[in-house]
């Protein structure tokens, strides 16, 4: 079928995308107008609901209609619209993949659903391949730490995923296929009326994937993919209190491939590899209005994700419990306090016969943090001040602070500065998978940033960004090789600087959009004064197009260049995206992935080969509304 299906998938998806003249964005903001962006509410950055003008830091939006406009869209492939992001997959659908922002390691970006970490206590970093983002409302992408209100993880950034609260009651129905035999589909339900609501979404996804390598005579299936899962939402919102309760689970099976490989490490060929995971997030939230300057805010969670070989008894299993109550006082109309207490506990457990956790050593670590921030908010002037203790249950105490503000300075210009500290606590794959170079003796990466900024409106319809920033991580972890038994250990014996700038240029008049990002980053072994690998140094995305309530057409272009001290490549891709609207029950939609099928390496995969990107993927389909 994938053989006969690629070129008639194509065809057709570039025929709707032609015929109907229409889309929205893949990157962010398109709204119809500048100042429409300007209002658009983030949560990331304070913990509450503020405009994005008045956040003294860089944060983006990967908005709704992006979300909307193609349910087959994997969460790596979104995140690649940012700039600042580089997104290392390997492979194609399913596949793992590793996140950078502003050149820091994959494990630097914490990841989280409405608060509940999705970074797991084994690997350090979030299986991003496995998330789903069916009813997810917009993606937030805060950059620059943010230890202060979140704890460990939070160097390089925060990536939160907001999922949707009905608005109003309704039923719909999507369903989407595409090239590799892939297809989506996906139901769902929302109920509102008088503050209580209601939500249900059921999604079923499969793929035969792309090539993983460029081993092309590797007689083995590519990276299959399949999964299905289901999310519900209930609670109430009252002016004078808050509760909800949200489920989401996701499971399925990847398919990878792994090397047989001779006596000397040379490939000789390769295999399938099928593993089966499940991931399960419970939020149980609540919130109470004292008074009117005076609320109270609590939350309960629990976040597991688990993976399991198929071809062996190998399995990873990590929960993660959370505990969090916070309280935010208005003192006056431009000054409030924010303090909290947050409790987590993270266990996790690796069952193989060749590298299982030492067992004299423990697999589950508590921590507790207190933290109080103050905000300042006038018309020209927006501060934001915290500090937060963290009793680390491995580690100790460590202490960590950020001071920020945004100046309007003209009508139409507005700076901002901030500076801050964060930490990372070695995950439990670092400290006691010896088999693996595990080392228990491994302390905390701590870092320090700085970051100015700008944001200027140009025209009624032109906004410029611009920022710089240097952020320095002492005891960086990092594998040291033996090149003689290929055996190496993991060791706090870096320090790295990463040094870079941005630029956004957004314009939009009545139809049009034009959005336009460029992210330089130097990521420096101070060391060696050599830059870390798998890091590009420029990186660039380009959207334009028009789009209005019926109908939208754009094009989406995506580059980096290639990593320096390193074999991978850089690239340049384009994504073409088109909707009608034929009227308020239907709305039809295609997207082109990558049309012009390039192809480029991620990863070296050992003997001179090397992982490959996913290549092409077009696809077509039609959403249903009630």
């Amino acid at each position: 079928m994938s053989t006969l299906f690629q070129p008639t998938a194509l065809v057709g998806a570039i025929a709707i995308a032609m015929g109907f003249s229409t889309v929205t964005s893949a990157q962010a903001n398109t709204d119809s107008s500048v100042n429409a962006s300007l209002e658009t509410l983030v949560v990331t950055a304070s913990r509450f609901e503020e405009k994005i003008k008045d956040v003294p830091a860089r944060i983006s939006i990967i908005k709704p209609h992006i979300l909307e406009q193609s349910p087959i869209a994997e969460l790596p492939h979104l995140l690649m619209s940012d700039a600042s992001i580089d997104m290392m997959q390997y492979g194609g659908y399913g596949q793992a993949a590793s996140i950078f922002t502003r050149g820091t390691n994959s494990t630097h970006t914490l990841v989280l659903r409405d608060g509940v970490r999705l970074n797991t206590g084994s690997a350090g970093s979030a299986s991003l391949a496995f998330i789903d983002t069916t009813d997810i409302k917009q993606i937030e992408v805060l950059k620059g730490p943010a230890s202060v209100l979140y704890g460990t993880d939070a160097i390089g950034g925060v990536v939160q995923l907001v999922s949707k609260t009905p608005e109003k009651t309704g039923a719909f129905a999507t369903g989407e296929i595409g090239e590799h035999s892939t297809y989506k589909s996906v139901i769902g339900a929302d109920l509102a009326e008088n503050g209580v609501y209601a939500q249900i979404r059921g999604q079923r996804l499969e793929s035969d994937g792309t090539q993983v390598t460029d081993f092309k005579t590797a007689q083995v299936k590519a990276g299959a993919y399949d999964q299905k899962g289901f999310s519900a939402k209930v609670g109430v919102e009252k002016e004078q209190y808050g509760v909800s309760v949200d489920y989401s689970e996701n499971q399925g099976t990847s398919t990878y491939v792994d090397g047989i490989k001779d006596l000397n490490w040379n490939l000789l060929g390769l295999k399938n590899i099928s593993q089966d995971f499940k991931n399960e997030a419970i939020n149980i939230k609540s919130r109470v209005n004292l008074t009117d300057s005076l609320s109270i805010n609590a939350r309960l969670s629990q976040f597991k994700d688990d993976l399991e070989q198929n071809d062996s008894h190998d399995a990873i299993y990590n929960t993660t419990k959370e505990a969090e109550l916070y309280s935010k006082w208005q003192f006056n109309p431009s000054q409030n306090i924010l303090v909290g207490v947050a409790h987590k506990n993270i266990e996790s457990d690796v069952l193989s016969g060749s590298a299982p956790y030492d067992v004299d050593y423990l697999k589950e670590v508590a921590s507790t943090g207190y933290f109080i921030q103050h905000q300042y908010q006038s018309d020209k002037l927006h501060t934001q001040a915290g500090l937060r203790v963290e009793d680390h249950e491995t580690f100790g105490t460590h202490t960590v602070g950020q001071v920020a503000l945004r100046y309007q300075l003209l009508p139409q210009t507005s700076i901002y500065s901030n500076i801050g500290t964060a930490f990372r606590a070695p995950n439990n794959n670092d400290l006691y998978a010896l088999n693996w170079g595990g080392n228990p003796n491994l302390m905390p990466e701590e870092s320090i940033s700085y970051e100015i900024g700008l944001d200027q409106q140009i025209t009624n319809h032109l906004t410029m960004g611009l920022s710089a920033y240097r952020n320095e991580v002492d005891d960086l972890i990092t594998f040291v090789n033996d090149p003689i038994t290929y055996k190496g250990r993991l060791y706090n014996v870096k320090k790295a600087t990463f040094t870079g700038g941005e630029l956004n240029l957004n314009w939009a008049k009545d139809e049009l959009f034009t959005n336009f990002s460029y992210a330089y980053v130097q990521p420096k072994d101070k060391e060696t004064d050599k830059d870390l690998s798998r890091r590009s140094r420029q990186s660039l995305t380009l959207t334009t197009g028009l789009q209005n309530e019926v109908y939208g057409i754009s094009a989406s272009l995506s580059a980096k260049s290639k990593p320096k001290n390193s074999t991978i490549s850089g690239y340049a891709t384009v994504d073409v995206n088109a909707f009608w609207n034929v009227n308020p029950n239907v709305k039809l939609f295609t997207n082109i992935q990558n049309i012009g099928d390039v192809e480029y390496k991620t990863e070296p995969y050992g003997s001179g080969y090397y992982y490959v990107n996913g290549g092409r993927l077009a696809s077509a389909g039609v959403t249903f509304r009630y």
